[in-house]
């Protein structure tokens, strides 16, 4: 498989390790148009969001994940970055062109959680950008 390329079946599985996880209630793959390509919601919960919202918060993460890019040279690449609301967190990990996103309970402990994830994902820093 070529440097960069996500094998979805990959993520999918890896996805659903995420979901094992207390308290999250989505993980999917998205693509750099905020497509989920993989994952979905857990422990059958109900969405928070009509279909068209989340599809909406989809494509607006996907294009703030690929606008942080830009800074990427003199700040460092992005690692994750999460956004906690008053009902969820939302969480972005990007892989190269695409992004993990993860929504979970809104009393996570950010960091905690993220690293978890990274070892769910079985990837150094690195390797989320491509190096």
């Amino acid at each position: 498989m070529a440097k960069g390329t996500i094998n979805i079946q990959d993520y999918d599985v890896k996805c659903q390790k995420i979901l094992e996880e207390h308290d999250i209630r989505f993980a999917g793959l998205l693509d750099e148009f905020g497509n989920v390509l993989a994952g979905g919601y857990g422990r059958e919960l109900v969405p928070k969001l009509p279909d068209e919202k989340f599809q909406s918060i989809c494509k607006e993460l996907a294009s703030r994940v690929a606008k942080r890019k830009k800074n990427d040279e003199e700040l460092g690449h992005v690692k994750y970055s999460a956004s906690r609301r008053e009902h969820v967190v939302i969480m972005s990990f990007p892989i190269y062109d695409h992004v993990i996103m993860i929504i979970t309970e809104p009393h996570i402990n950010i960091d905690r959680l993220a690293f978890r994830v990274i070892d769910k994902l079985g990837r150094q820093w690195g390797e989320f950008v491509g190096e």
